[in-house]
């Protein structure tokens, strides 16, 4: 029976680039027109996780109007009036007035100018780093061989993040699997995190002594929520953590 019981943790970590090669293959998927809604895409890149988003066009409209022109008024020409003769009175001569002629001059008012209305384009890209694991053993002292060693990493079972990116709302979310190798030649695959004695479920028995290096890969999938549509990361990420273990003969007891 194992009777030491307190855990050890040890972390080694290593990163393994899983992923899109190119950015640029990645911006081709989006959709073209982003005038309206925004285009989101979320995907791995050298190990992590990028928020891509896109929103708008670029349009400048501008309305000049033309200055009015000076009103041109012409005078009315007037006709002198003809002497009257009449005899035998003594000739007179004619008053003549001069016409008068009423001008109204406006003033031109200033054009109106229309501002221009413009969209702007809305870019932005975001990047996010997933947990490495830390990989824990029971007993943590010399274990036996044959006896069952209990083992688990620290990492949650949900990874969430939710970002805020050109005024848009995207929740990620990733859950790991794991991929054990105890060094021994033995592997387990699973989506069970493990636990300490007497709870664990990821448990091994080494058949002889020696120095051995536990091995455990986490591969983290998942999807994206935008606008209440759901949407599958592009890619995935790979983590490796590595953890060293002794394991140590039963002591013989010889009795008398």
């Amino acid at each position: 029976m194992v009777t030491d019981m307190k855990p050890i943790l040890i972390t080694f970590s290593i990163f393994l680039f899983v992923g899109a090669s190119s950015t640029n293959a990645i911006g081709s998927d989006l959709v073209n027109d982003c005038k309206k809604t925004a285009c989101i895409k979320v995907y791995t890149d050298n190990n992590q996780i990028i928020i891509e988003a896109k929103k708008g066009g670029s349009t400048v409209k501008k309305a000049i109007t033309q200055a009015p022109k000076k009103p041109v008024v012409k005078a009315k020409p007037t006709t002198k009036p003809r002497p009257l003769f009449l005899l035998p009175q003594p000739k007179l001569k004619p008053v003549v007035k001069k016409p008068t002629v009423k001008t109204t001059y406006k003033r031109p008012t200033k054009p109106k100018v229309k501002k221009a209305a413009t969209k702007v384009n809305l870019s932005d890209r975001l990047t996010k780093l997933v947990p490495t694991a830390g990989v824990a053993y029971q007993p943590e002292f010399e274990p036996l061989v044959k006896v069952p060693v209990y083992f688990w990493c620290d990492l949650p079972e949900l990874f969430q993040s939710r970002v805020e990116i050109i005024g848009e709302i995207i929740d990620v979310t990733l859950r790991p699997s794991y991929l054990w190798s105890f060094g021994d030649g033995s592997t387990l695959a699973t989506t069970d995190s493990g636990a300490a004695y007497p709870n664990g479920e990821i448990q091994h028995s080494y058949l002889k002594p020696g120095s051995y290096v536990v091995t455990l890969v986490t591969t983290w999938n998942g999807s994206f929520t935008h606008k209440a549509q759901v949407r599958a990361v592009t890619g995935k990420v790979v983590k490796i953590s590595l953890a060293a273990i002794n394991i140590v003969s039963a002591p013989t007891t010889f009795k008398g």
